[in-house]
């Protein structure tokens, strides 16, 4: 079997699952988010953090709980890795620098996961399992509950109650993510993913020195990595450490993981407006760039020139020989056009174009499909710019699901849009413009210019993966991309809280002839379009400087 055929295969199974799950996975989450029963364990949480889960909360409210909690989970996180050199299982790690631990903390808790440090030689057991992996779990908890928020603002009319976020959140977490975690982290150990407490070991004898190896609950990690879309590995390798991720299925599998819930979510979406066909819609849109996205990496991997990549049958450099192109390829589109940021190969090492494809996929804003409920918060937010410029097509005030988009609905979601590249552009324009963030680039040219656009892009987008090229363990770097990963976290769930209350505060107007159908292809092809025109209009030129530049000169 050819490698074309068989990522063509493992890119169609992977398919064939996905739609497998898609519509029992995304009525249990709309179920889980309107049901009126707390269970138990839920009840004896809600008293102790003195929370009542069935009081309704407006958007002031329910953000302020969003920030509330985040800002004691950074301050949490950050005591525990200053404190790593005095707890218990700490592998006699010490304690983490200032800024790393400043930019650790809000990596995880952002669901960015991104990573300036060696795992496998700077974090304990007690901070790898009591403080990343429990943020990996609640990140991706805020993450569904603010997009959870939003479609409530669409379905609910004349007011401004958005739900409970404490409710949300424990929801989120006890019902979808842990039982999904647990399952997939059996699946990963029964396939070869290491899980245990165990101290380091020396491995043999390498060019006249050791080799050490530590274990921990990688499989555990592992599973709500991906399925949280947070990203961060056990290990420097990540995903493309045996012990993360030991064969071809659980590379399959792991990307499974990824696109689950972001996909699933558009079928919760329409449960909970009173129309599956309105999901529908939103999910053909992420599919659509998605497969393209994906179909143009393996194009741009799998082109021959020269002897060396006709005899790998593919760019191989910086790809692990067990997963090949094709599941490199999908893996890395996958990983980039959500918020995960994990990696099984080394994304600076791709063909210039290939490189460009991963940065495009993140600028896009990670909407295809895109993170744990801020894909959905994502493209729902571009489905309303698109209905606006329909309307101003036709000359009709756009509508939405029965909603007005007015003047205000609009600045919004402008706003919204405008936030992350601004963030991107101006951080990477200052590291490039001063003296010292430069001497971080391995390279020089349109490849070094790119290892800083591709950090800022990550970070500010909350994508956490790296171009591998660029020193990011400075004081420079781990304070400007932990303020870069701040700012578009949680600017954006402003935005899109502030939209989900005035939009149920309105009152549904009628469907007439005039409304644009947006269950319709239609609508789908103008919301690519859409999606497409804006993020080219604001990355082109950095994107010329960058990996168009490298891209043509190859």
């Amino acid at each position: 079997m050819g490698p074309v055929l068989a990522g063509v295969l493992q890119l169609l199974a992977l398919i064939g699952a996905l739609a497998l799950v898609h519509v029992p996975v995304g009525t249990y989450m709309a179920k889980v988010y309107s049901s009126e029963k707390h269970l138990r364990v839920e009840k004896w949480i809600y008293r102790g953090i003195g929370a009542n889960p069935d009081a309704e909360m407006t958007w002031p409210a329910y953000l302020r709980g969003v920030l509330a909690f985040s800002a004691v989970s950074v301050l949490f996180l950050y005591l525990l890795q200053r404190l790593q050199g005095v707890l218990p299982g700490s592998l006699r790690f010490s304690s983490v620098d200032p800024a790393q631990s400043f930019n650790t903390a809000v990596s995880f808790v952002t669901n960015t996961n991104w990573q300036s440090y060696y795992g496998e030689q700077t974090m304990g057991h007690v901070v790898q399992t009591a403080g990343l992996a429990v943020q990996n779990f609640l990140s991706a908890a805020v993450g569904i509950a603010v997009a959870v928020a939003l479609v409530r603002g669409f379905a609910r009319s004349r007011t401004g109650e958005l739900g409970n976020f404490w409710t949300d959140l424990v929801r989120g977490t006890l019902r979808i993510l842990v039982p999904m975690s647990v399952v997939a982290a059996v699946i990963l150990v029964a396939c070869g993913a290491v899980q245990n407490f165990s101290g380091i070991h020396e491995v043999g004898q390498f060019m006249g020195g050791s080799q050490q190896w530590n274990g921990g609950a990688v499989a555990s990690q592992e599973a709500i990595k991906e399925i949280g879309t947070n990203g961060g590995g056990y290990f420097n390798a990540n995903s493309a450490h045996p012990f993360e991720n030991p064969t071809p299925f659980t590379n399959l599998f792991e990307i499974f993981l990824i696109l689950v819930i972001p996909f699933s979510l558009t079928r919760t979406f329409g449960v909970m407006v009173g129309s599956v066909k309105q999901g529908y819609a939103i999910l053909a849109t992420m599919f659509t760039i998605w497969l393209g996205f994906v179909a143009l990496m393996m194009w741009t991997e799998f082109a021959h020139h020269g002897p060396a990549l006709q005899a790998a049958g593919g760019a191989m450099e910086g790809k692990e020989v067990r997963f090949g192109v094709g599941g490199s390829s999908i893996f890395a589109v996958t990983t980039t056009l959500t918020s995960t940021g994990a990696v099984d190969s080394f994304h600076s090492s791709f063909t210039g174009l290939g490189g460009g494809i991963t940065m495009l996929s993140m600028m896009l804003g990670e909407i295809a499909p895109g993170g744990t409920g801020s894909g959905l918060y994502g493209i729902l937010i571009m489905a309303v710019i698109a209905v606006f410029i329909a309307g101003l097509m036709v000359g009709r005030t756009p509508e939405y699901l029965g909603k007005k988009i007015g003047g205000r609905e609009m600045k919004l979601a402008a706003c919204y849009i405008l936030i992350t590249p601004a963030l991107v552009l101006v951080f990477t324009a200052a590291s490039m413009a001063l003296p010292t963030p430069p001497h971080s680039m391995l390279n020089s040219g349109a490849h070094g210019f790119s290892e800083v656009l591709y950090a800022f892009t990550s970070a500010s987008n909350n994508n956490g993966s790296a171009f591998a090229g660029l020193n990011a363990n400075t004081d420079w770097f781990n304070t400007m991309t932990g303020l870069a990963m701040l700012l578009g976290r949680f600017l954006p769930m402003v935005f899109v809280l502030a939209l989900a209350g005035s939009l149920a505060g309105q009152t549904p107007v009628p469907v007439t002839a005039g409304t644009l159908r947006t269950e319709k292809p239609l609508f789908t092809g103008l919301l690519v379009g859409a999606i497409l025109i804006v993020t080219g209009l604001t990355y082109f030129p950095a994107l010329a400087l960058g990996p168009l530049a490298e891209g043509l000169a190859s």
